[in-house]
């Protein structure tokens, strides 16, 4: 792997099944420890109910306010700077609760693969 500095590209934004827009910041199997995207809720929307197999995945929030739903915690409003931890196959959604655009990162270790997400919206907990 090579030293790079990889800039951010708002074209690549795209939708998720999952209920949101993401942007793959860095995302390579060169690198399979670890891997970062951008995620953007809209205002009112929430994603759906899902889990992540054999990946840890941390929410930084970034800009806006939402309510996390993960495991079996709480509902907790999120705000920029906070960081949400979630362990493997643990549920989890989250939801813009403001006016403007909820943007976090998401990073994942593993790096995240889509063989691993699992939609468990329709899942009776």
């Amino acid at each position: 792997m090579d030293e790079k500095i990889i800039r951010q590209d708002i074209s690549k934004e795209f939708y998720f099944k999952e209920g949101c827009y993401i942007i793959e910041q860095y995302n390579s199997p060169e690198d399979p420890s670890l891997s970062i995207a951008r995620v953007r809720v809209e205002p009112g929307k929430k994603t759906r109910w899902h889990r992540l197999k054999d990946t840890i995945e941390r929410y930084y929030i970034l800009k806006g306010t939402g309510i996390m739903e993960v495991g079996t915690m709480q509902p907790k409003e999120v705000y920029p700077g906070d960081l949400v931890v979630i362990p493997p196959l643990c549920a989890q959604r989250i939801k813009n609760n403001g006016t403007e655009d909820l943007l976090f990162l998401a990073i994942c270790t593993p790096r995240f693969e889509s063989k691993n997400y699992e939609d468990i919206e329709d899942y009776a907990f």
